[in-house]
């Protein structure tokens, strides 16, 4: 039985099966239509969502089989020992997946699971987003041989591209992110990734026009939220908040910064439009964003279908 809590258990073959399986299953849904008939999807949430709930309860849906919604505020995670409760919850269901706060719970989660577990985010990574992502180069490039750059913060989306991208070996993620977010990938996870010669880190003290002479040399801009999507209403943060938009402004994707580059523009979602993209850039890109998001749903269903039938 395998889990994905990552990419750290997938080599890059595996990756690349889940992929294809998805672009079958989007160009031929009757096809797998009955695929997961009568397998029992558990989704839990400690964190808000709309893209993970969405496409991983329509996606089973889609396969044949059934999910049960449950909230972590609303359940017994908060109260009680936390192991025995994750062996009860896989006495009643095939699969799980789960979007949690920290990357220690979903560990937990995996090494207790009796059923596959999905790592629907966590602090550190986002693989499923991720895949999507990918999903989304191979039907507008035909290759993953693309240059993506990824302006904004380090953070578990950027983490899952810097694992996916050394461990394809194809294509290159460039990296610039002057704000760095707490995250527990270990302390050699960005180096080690530097060794595959497909990530490069840039200098966030380089000059916007140095920046700019790297983006017209991309295939794609990727940007993200600059500020979790937990504390961005919260009054308490909102000091900590002021001072990350501050520092961060000068690095919004706008049209200035994207005058002359080629590169489409992704972005995971939920967008701030005015902090890390401008309205006109996502009136340009929308359609590409829109996509990126769709192709959770298909990247969800192959990783569900591979994992339980592993």
């Amino acid at each position: 039985m395998k889990n994905m809590l990552n990419f750290k258990e997938f080599t890059a073959d595996e990756l690349m099966d889940i992929l294809n399986l998805a672009l079958d299953m989007k160009k031929n849904p009757e096809k797998y239509s009955e695929s997961l008939k009568g397998k029992k999807l558990y989704t839990l949430f400690e964190k808000t969502s709309t893209r993970t709930f969405l496409s991983f309860a329509t996606g089973i849906t889609e396969l044949g089989g059934t999910y049960y919604n449950q909230l972590w505020k609303d359940s017994n995670f908060v109260l009680g020992e936390p192991v025995s409760e994750i062996k009860y919850v896989c006495r009643n269901v095939d699969i799980i997946m789960a979007r949690l706060i920290k990357n220690e719970t979903v560990e937990l989660f995996g090494k207790n699971a009796t059923v596959p577990f999905i790592n629907g985010c966590d602090n550190s990574y986002h693989p499923c987003q991720i895949l999507a992502d990918a999903l989304t180069i191979l039907e507008k490039f035909g290759t993953l041989d693309v240059n993506l750059m990824y302006i904004g913060a380090k953070n578990n989306v950027f983490n899952s591209h810097v694992e996916f991208f050394s461990k394809m070996k194809k294509g290159t993620l460039y990296g610039l992110t002057p704000l760095v977010n707490e995250t527990a990938c270990g302390p050699d996870f960005y180096e080690e990734a530097k060794k595959s010669g497909h990530y490069i880190e840039l200098d966030p003290a380089m000059s916007m026009e140095e920046a700019k002479e790297y983006a017209n040399k991309m295939d794609v801009l990727y940007t993200d939220t600059w500020v979790d999507m937990e504390f961005f209403n919260n009054p308490a943060y909102q000091k900590q908040k002021e001072e990350t938009l501050a520092k961060m402004m000068p690095y919004q994707l706008n049209g200035d910064f994207t005058k002359d580059s080629k590169a489409i523009v992704f972005h995971d979602m939920p967008m701030h439009v005015g902090f890390e993209i401008s309205q006109d850039v996502v009136d340009k890109n929308l359609d590409h964003i829109l996509d990126e998001a769709e192709n959770r749903r298909h990247a969800e269903k192959a990783v569900m279908y591979t994992l339980l039938n592993s």
